[in-house]
């Protein structure tokens, strides 16, 4: 009895040692991973809390202000209008992108002729360089442009104050439908036919059907693109450098936060205010994606 007890313990032990070596391998398959990102992620972040309590200019810090920088920012008008016109841009970029993307998948997810050709044709806007399709829609655009000629308006979209920001927002809700086609495409094919097989059994239509079975089981794929597209607008940056040649114009029309923060940052040399710019434009991600997790429940888990 008493060897029989040993025995059991001693299985105990070697059981307990080998889950310990397990766990100190994938601890140490991590490690270099976290590492890089503590370098590159969690490092730059503490960095930049400690900045924006200076007053930093380019050969360093001037005088500590303490939370000033913070003060000033909260009551900087050109800030408010940057985000103003961030909320705005992504508000509409995001439904515009997700409406677009997804109305495109649900089409090529049928079985049409030439559906590769279609998913790849859709796609290519999105892998082909900002910069030059910003270009070429200024050129497209302009005053006396392809696209009046064609519809009579004499319209200069990017050199309006009030056309110029709906015009960048058509133009990325465009750019970006074709990944976020890609996205609602793999939720699409995740939901099971059974569903639509009961939904044709009860005479529902194609609409009914898609509004009542598919939109509701797309939810976790709503939850994550909405949540990319909100933090991807809150960024953009380079078609509203293009387009106002850096400035944010036509009359700050297209100040947004991040061209707002490169402006203080590389024309004002005011890194330690550019700092708190930066980490002010962080907790507001952060913010939204809460609220999107609180408007669409748990996401991917769903």
């Amino acid at each position: 009895m008493a060897a029989t007890s040993t025995s059991i313990e001693s299985g105990r032990a070697s059981l307990g040692g080998q889950h310990v070596r397990e766990a100190l391998v994938g601890y140490g398959f991590i490690a270099i991973p976290m590492l890089v990102y503590a370098a590159l992620f969690l490092y730059p972040i503490g960095y930049a809390i400690y900045i924006s309590r200076y007053d930093w200019g380019a050969l360093g810090p001037i005088d500590k202000v303490g939370w000033q920088n913070y003060h000033d920012l909260i009551h900087d008008e050109r800030f408010h209008i940057a985000i103003k016109n961030g909320l705005k841009f992504t508000l509409t970029f995001t439904i515009g992108a997700m409406g677009l993307g997804l109305f495109v998948a649900v089409v090529v997810n049928n079985a049409i002729h030439g559906r590769s050709f279609f998913r790849s044709a859709y796609y290519f806007p999105s892998i082909s360089g900002s910069a030059a399709i910003t270009a070429i829609a200024i050129y497209i655009l302009s005053i006396d442009g392809l696209f009046n000629k064609i519809t009579g308006l004499h319209v200069a979209w990017f050199g309006d104050s009030s056309t110029a920001l709906w015009a960048i927002v058509g133009l990325n809700s465009w750019t970006t439908s074709g990944t976020v086609m890609l996205f609602y495409l793999a939720y699409l094919q995740a939901i099971p036919t059974d569903v639509y097989e009961a939904a044709a059994i009860d005479g529902a239509g194609a609409w009914r059907t898609f509004w009542k079975v598919t939109f509701p089981l797309l939810k976790p794929g709503h939850f994550f693109v909405s949540t990319l597209l909100v933090i991807g607008g809150l960024k953009m940056f380079d078609q509203a450098y293009i387009a106002s040649g850096g400035n944010g114009g036509p009359d700050n029309a297209t100040l947004v936060p991040v061209l707002y923060l490169y402006r203080v940052a590389f024309y004002d040399v005011r890194f330690g205010f550019a700092a708190a710019v930066g980490l002010t434009l962080m907790v507001l991600m952060i913010a939204l994606t809460l609220i999107q997790r609180v408007l669409f429940g748990r996401g991917e888990a769903a």
